[in-house]
């Protein structure tokens, strides 16, 4: 899925829409890319004159990818962060880095309702990895 089609599932919009291309492979794991700009808001102040991005933007990314892994239930619900377990930085993430992110669903609980996953991802820059960790969301019906 290219940035358009991506909009089709997460309600996320510019700025906070971080992942450009993505797609899940015939196992069902989620991949997804995002290259960070120059000129990205969360760099601006994080550090001048060494920017780095911050970590809660990289647990973003993989958290938008996790969504991408039921993708088909999102529509008419909003997407929820309910927890981040055993989040590890290993390498720092600069603007012109391309982020590779790999997701998988490992639980989901709850019924139409009241839906929550459970997932693990790791970003990757080069091969390198940047950030790993579980996180959970819900969906939430959105409220008409």
């Amino acid at each position: 899925m290219n940035k358009e089609e991506i909009k089709q599932y997460l309600p996320h919009r510019e700025p906070m829409l971080l992942i450009e291309e993505a797609w899940i492979d015939e196992n069902g794991v989620a991949h997804s890319k995002y290259k960070i700009k120059e000129d990205e808001f969360f760099t601006q102040g994080h550090f001048p004159g060494n920017p780095i991005v911050p970590g809660v933007i990289q647990c973003e990314i993989m958290a938008q990818s996790c969504a991408i892994l039921v993708k088909d239930e999102i529509p008419g619900h909003i997407t929820l962060y309910a927890g981040m377990d055993k989040i590890r930085f290993k390498n720092v993430v600069k603007p012109g880095d391309v982020c590779e992110v790999t997701a998988t669903l490992d639980d989901r609980r709850g019924g139409p309702q009241n839906m929550l996953f459970f997932c693990s991802a790791k970003l990757e820059v080069n091969g390198k990895l940047c950030c790993r960790g579980q996180l959970s969301f819900a969906l939430v019906p959105i409220s008409e």
